[in-house]
């Protein structure tokens, strides 16, 4: 049975490229990069490369770019080390209802701390406006937060609009941009935001390493305290194997970039072809021309999410609910909650089908065949 991954929105293989780049950093070069000795030189001149080579990629300056251990720690960085280092000019902070989990704790933590959050509602396709957010704005609020692109459905916010909105405002701009990097182009003077995290292991690199761009002159409180390491900013010997391997997935990620897209928009096509002809009913969730091409999100009413993922794990096929599971038990997922607050069996039958490389026409077709059958089978979609 040839096994199908659909599930690249939660992590992506390790390119051979990305290993091989890795390699050299822990049997040649595996110095500290502290170190003033020839070891720790050449563990720091591929340091430097690989933040030389990201900083470019972003239109940012190479001191910009602040090295952490994935998304979470640069969300929590951005949220929590900006919140706490500013709160002087205000304790009021926005952010959406959408966010990932590693976004929307880390606001949970500021309002234990005594800030203010207001979470901006989204609409039916998870989006929020640049209204809403000039209606929200006050003269206290030192932060916004708003997702890139979504990791369950998808969407794509208008972050350069808002970015524009507050050009002549003290607030900082953040954007979780971990699922849009690789798919979208981001430029950050462009987009104008202060702040933006990016893990490597959503784009064929490694787990257990991301980075947060922080724009030159913000000050940030940091969560590890130690060395000076990331000038003060991040404390902790670098994992430059690591960081090398995301320089090379950086790399390989921007190459071809939109004829990627092309190929995962006509993935996004053809599984929604199968479904349509094999006359199941289904929804598409999320916006239907805003979104990132290598998420899916269908719910299929009738059918148990759960038993849904089993079926489709012994036929071979890789998906997602998109929500959190605690305890063997799936919970309804929050972004499909605020999207549908009145139609909780849409959460409840939702699929996460996403795209990456090594798939072909081929698995697409053969995996939206099985899960037509499947959806058949547990009496849902008709």
């Amino acid at each position: 049975m040839k096994r199908i991954y659909l599930d690249h929105a939660a992590t992506s293989p390790v390119a051979p490229a990305v290993l091989e780049a890795m390699h050299p950093y822990y049997e040649e070069m595996f110095g500290n990069p502290s170190s003033i000795h020839h070891f720790g030189r050449e563990a720091r001149r591929g340091l430097d490369s690989a933040r030389e080579s990201i900083a470019k990629v972003l239109n940012a300056r190479f001191d910009e770019v602040v090295f952490t251990s994935g998304g979470t720690e640069a969300d929590n960085l951005a949220v929590i080390g900006f919140a706490a280092a500013n709160q002087s000019k205000g304790k009021h902070v926005i952010t959406t209802q959408v966010e990932h989990h590693g976004i929307l704790h880390a606001f949970e933590y500021l309002e234990t701390l005594g800030f203010e959050v207001t979470y901006l509602p989204v609409d039916e396709f998870g989006k929020i406006t640049v209204g809403q957010v000039k209606e929200a704005l006050r003269e206290d609020t030192i932060l916004l937060s708003v997702m890139y692109g979504n990791n369950e459905v998808g969407t794509v916010q208008p972050i350069a609009d808002i970015g524009e909105l507050l050009t002549d405002h003290q607030a900082a701009f953040h954007t979780d941009a971990v699922q849009a990097f690789g798919m979208e182009e981001i430029d950050v003077q462009a987009l104008n935001v202060q702040m933006l995290s990016v893990s490597a292991h959503k784009i064929n690199g490694p787990k257990g390493v991301g980075f947060l761009y922080l724009q030159s002159g913000l000050t940030v409180t940091p969560s590890l305290f130690g060395g000076e390491q990331e000038r003060k900013r991040r404390a902790g010997t670098e994992n430059v194997a690591a960081i090398a391997g995301m320089k090379k997935a950086v790399e390989l990620a921007l190459e071809n970039r939109l004829e990627k897209r092309a190929v995962y928009e006509n993935y996004r096509e053809q599984m929604i072809r199968v479904f349509s002809n094999d006359e199941l009913r289904f929804y598409v969730n999320g916006h239907q021309e805003d979104h990132l091409p290598h998420i899916l999100n269908v719910s299929f009413p009738g059918v148990n999410v759960e038993a849904m993922l089993t079926n489709l794990d012994i036929a071979g096929i890789a998906a997602s609910s998109g929500s959190a599971c605690t305890a063997g038990s799936i919970e309804p997922s929050h972004v499909l909650s605020a999207m549908f607050p009145n139609e909780q069996a849409r959460s409840q039958s939702a699929i996460r089908f996403s795209f990456g490389e090594g798939l072909t026409d081929e698995d697409v077709k053969a995996a939206a065949e099985q899960a037509a059958r499947i959806v058949k089978r547990l009496g849902g979609g008709q």
